[in-house]
């Protein structure tokens, strides 16, 4: 990992066209602000792992398909 100190509107840039920065430091809470092209997608992390955790669940359940009552019992013996 990579650690950088900032001050008070400075800027990281990462890469060509990524650039954060320090918009506010009160107490033990900074706000920054993230400039990416929108094809970057951008989560704090909480929600970032909430994403991949529901994407993990939806990939391991079992799809249910409704049963389907098309209104009559057919006889295989019919056939």
């Amino acid at each position: 990992m990579l650690i950088l100190s900032r001050r008070l509107n400075e800027k990281v840039m990462i890469g060509d066209d990524i650039s954060i920065s320090i918009i506010e430091i009160r107490g033990d809470q900074v706000r920054i602000g993230v400039d990416a092209p929108k094809t970057v997608k951008v989560f704090r992390q909480e929600v970032f792992d909430a994403i991949k955790a529901e994407n993990k669940a939806a990939a391991e359940s079992k799809p249910v398909f409704p049963e389907l009552d098309f209104g009559a019992t057919r006889d295989p013996d019919a056939l």
